[in-house]
C-alpha cells in the first residue's frame, strides 16, 4: 500500500479548512458563493464571495472596548479589566506593510529610502528558521507525530509530504488522488480529511484504514476538521454532519458510532474540552455536544459569519470568523455559556492556535485572510508579533524545542523558532 512504502525511511512511533481565498479584485456582488459553500465552484473569476469579509462589515467601526470578564476579576470596575487598544492596532497594521519587491525575491528600486517591511515577521521573541517551497496549493494540514523525527503536511494539490526533521528534506510524498481538507495526530495514528473519505495511518504498524460512517457508506463532500479524544474520532463533514468512531485497540481498527446531526450547513471547525465537542459552522453558529449521550445541549449565537476555528484556552473558548471577530466564551451565572470578550480585527479571522511562552504566559496565534498572522498575550490580546506570507496561512503546527510551523495558501512551509526562553506548550486546539 501506498502509506507503507511511504514509511519505509525508518518512521517511528508517534490540525483549516476551506479553499483557497480566491482575490476580491472585480468582485461585483457582496453574496456568499452558494457554489462554493457547497465546494464545487468552478469559476476562475466568480462575482460573488469565497470567504472574504463582506466590502459591508465596517469591522473598524465596531466597538473595540469589549471587556474581558474573567470570573477572577469579577466586581473590578470596567477601567481596571484589559481593553483592546484600537489606536495601537490601527496603527501598526498601517506600518506593517511588506515591499513587493522584497515577496519577489527582487533588489527594491527604493533602497533605504522604502517605508515598507523587508522581512518576513516583526517581534523580537521569535525567529524564522527556513522556507520550503514544499506543495503546489494551499497547505491544509501540518502534525509532527508524537517520538517522530518526520513531518507531515498536507494539501489541496492533492498529497501529503514527508519530511526529515534532520535534514529538512522531504522524504517521500503520498498521492491520496484527492484533496486534503485536514490533517491531526493523536499517538501513532495519522488521520487525514480528504473529499468522501477519512484515511487512518499507523505509524507502528503501518496500517492503513479508509473510515466508514455507521451506515457502512464513506463521508459525503469534503472533510474540513477532525479532533480526537478519549479514543474518539470526530469529522466535521461539508454536509453538516459530524461522523464519529471509537478505537478498537484489541483489533487497531475504529467501530463507527452514531453521527451527530444538527448542524444546516458545512461544519468547519472543532475542538474537544470536558466531555463536551463544540462545532463552528457555515451558518454561524457554534453547537455543544455532550460526548456522553452525543446529543447538542446548547447552541452559541455570536458570529455573523463562518465559524472558521475553535481553541479552548484555560476555561475559555474561543472562536473566530470570517465577520472579523475573535470572541470568548465561558459559563454564565444562568450555566449556559455567554460572549465574555470579543476582539475585532480589520479582516477575516481564518485559523487560532494556542502556545504559553517561557513565563508561562498565553499567546495567541490568529490568522487572517490578509495574509498575516498577529501574535496575541492573552488575555489583554496585546501584539508581541506578526508574521508575514505570500497568502494567507491556512496551518500551524508546534514542535519540540521551541519550533513552530506555518503552511500557507502557495504552499509554502514555514519554519519557525521562539527566542531561547521562549518554550511552547500547547493549548488544547484541533
Amino acid at each position: 500500500m501506498e502509506f507503507e512504502r511511504a514509511t519505509g525511511y525508518g518512521i517511528k512511533p508517534i490540525h483549516q479548512r476551506l479553499g483557497p481565498l480566491p482575490s476580491a479584485v472585480g468582485r461585483r456582488h457582496n453574496k456568499v458563493c452558494i457554489y462554493w459553500e457547497a465546494g464545487r465552484c468552478n469559476r476562475r473569476n466568480c462575482p460573488y464571495l469565497h470567504g472574504e469579509l463582506p466590502r459591508s462589515l465596517d469591522v473598524a467601526s465596531k466597538k473595540r472596548a469589549s471587556v474581558w470578564r474573567n470570573p477572577k476579576t469579577a466586581g473590578k470596575r470596567d477601567s481596571d479589566l484589559p481593553r483592546l487598544d484600537a489606536d495601537k492596532d490601527q496603527t501598526t497594521s498601517q506600518v506593517n506593510k511588506l515591499c513587493k519587491d522584497f515577496i519577489v525575491g527582487s533588489s527594491c528600486g527604493l533602497g533605504d529610502e522604502c517605508k515598507s517591511l523587508h522581512s518576513w515577521f516583526t517581534g523580537d521573541s521569535f525567529s524564522l528558521l527556513t522556507a520550503l517551497p514544499s506543495h503546489q496549493k494551499v497547505i491544509t494540514g501540518i502534525v509532527l507525530p508524537w517520538g517522530s523525527d518526520k513531518l507531515y503536511t498536507g494539501s489541496q494539490d492533492n498529497t501529503v509530504r514527508i519530511w526529515d526533521c534532520h535534514s529538512g528534506r522531504c522524504v517521500h510524498t503520498v498521492n491520496l488522488e484527492s484533496e486534503v481538507g485536514c490533517m491531526i495526530s493523536e499517538g501513532p495514528w495519522i488521520f487525514v480529511g480528504v473529499n468522501n473519505a477519512v484515511r487512518a495511518w499507523n505509524t507502528k504498524t503501518f496500517t492503513d484504514l479508509a473510515l466508514k460512517a455507521s451506515d457502512g457508506k464513506s463521508p459525503v463532500g469534503r472533510v474540513y476538521a477532525l479532533a480526537f479524544d478519549n479514543e474518539s474520532l470526530f469529522a466535521a463533514i461539508q454536509d453538516g454532519c459530524i461522523l464519529a468512531w471509537k478505537l478498537n485497540d484489541q483489533e487497531n481498527s475504529f467501530e463507527p458510532a452514531v453521527p451527530l446531526k444538527g448542524h444546516q450547513r458545512s461544519v468547519v471547525s472543532l475542538v474537544i474540552r470536558g466531555g463536551r465537542l463544540y462545532s463552528g459552522c457555515m451558518d454561524s453558529t457554534i453547537r455543544v455536544w455532550d460526548l456522553t449521550t452525543l446529543r447538542c445541549i446548547e447552541t452559541l449565537t455570536g458570529h455573523s459569519s463562518v465559524v472558521m476555528s475553535l481553541l479552548y484556552w484555560d476555561n475559555y473558548l474561543l472562536s473566530c470568523s470570517l465577520d472579523g471577530t475573535v470572541k470568548v466564551w465561558a459559563v454564565g451565572d444562568s450555566g449556559k455559556m455567554e460572549v465574555v470578550y470579543t476582539h475585532c480585527e480589520d479582516h477575516g479571522v481564518l485559523q487560532l492556535y494556542g502556545v504559553n511562552d517561557a513565563q508561562d504566559k498565553p499567546v495567541l496565534l490568529c490568522a487572517r485572510n490578509d495574509d498575516t498572522v498577529s501574535l496575541y498575550d492573552l488575555p489583554s490580546f496585546s501584539e508581541r508579533g506578526r508574521i508575514f506570507s505570500e497568502q494567507e496561512v491556512r496551518a500551524i503546527a508546534r514542535g519540540p524545542d521551541g519550533l513552530f510551523f506555518t503552511g500557507d495558501a502557495s504552499g509554502k512551509l514555514r519554519v519557525w523558532k521562539w527566542a531561547a526562553k521562549d518554550v511552547t506548550v500547547a493549548a488544547s486546539h484541533r
